[in-house]
């Protein structure tokens, strides 16, 4: 005789039983514990929290990003590194800054204790932006096609080196960028 064997079938026996009183009583802090969550969450963290930097992203064509990286790097360029531009954005503006290929353009140079609005955005693929800036640290996705853009404000002096996290192929390695800060 064949046994049927699939899990749609209704199993033989009594199966089904109520609820005892200790299952009750762990379902029953279960929903507790997740509405405590949800409230923590939605009301009290955003409530009492400190909150990292507020981004925005916006949809931009890659050329057109690279055209307002070109025109930004002609017209604060200060100097260059191995053949990478360092360009000086101005104090309370923005500051472009590109991923392609295994590198980032151009070096910024930026000044301590004042604002900037740090724009990137990818000309290829997706990048990783992680830039360990003073006592903080920023860790953002670089997508082609699209601007993140993050309020900063340098609070210590020094090189930062600017790093791609996210694997994006046999030169990932070697993707370095770097921001200057001066006094």
């Amino acid at each position: 005789m064949a046994v049927r064997v699939s899990s749609l079938v209704k199993p033989r026996g009594a199966w089904w039983q109520s609820l005892g009183r200790d299952e009750r009583l762990w379902v029953g802090l279960v929903v507790i514990w997740g509405l405590a969550m949800f409230a923590m969450i939605v009301f009290i963290w955003p409530a009492i929290g400190a909150r990292d930097n507020d981004i925005q992203a916006y949809r931009v064509d890659p050329a057109t990003f690279h055209d307002k990286v070109e025109a930004f790097t002609a017209a604060n360029k200060v100097g260059e590194i191995a053949g990478v531009p360092v360009v000086a954005a101005p104090a309370g503006g923005d500051a472009y800054l590109e991923a392609a290929a295994f590198s980032w353009r151009p070096f910024l140079q930026l000044q301590r204790g004042k604002q900037y609005r740090l724009l990137l955005s990818s000309r290829d693929l997706q990048h990783g932006f992680s830039l360990v800036f003073g006592p903080r640290s920023l860790n953002y996705q670089v997508l082609p096609g699209y601007i993140t853009v993050v309020q900063i404000t340098p609070e210590r002096s020094g090189e930062f080196p600017v790093v791609c996290n996210e694997y994006c192929g046999l030169g990932h390695h070697l993707m370095l960028g770097r921001v200057i800060v001066k006094d």
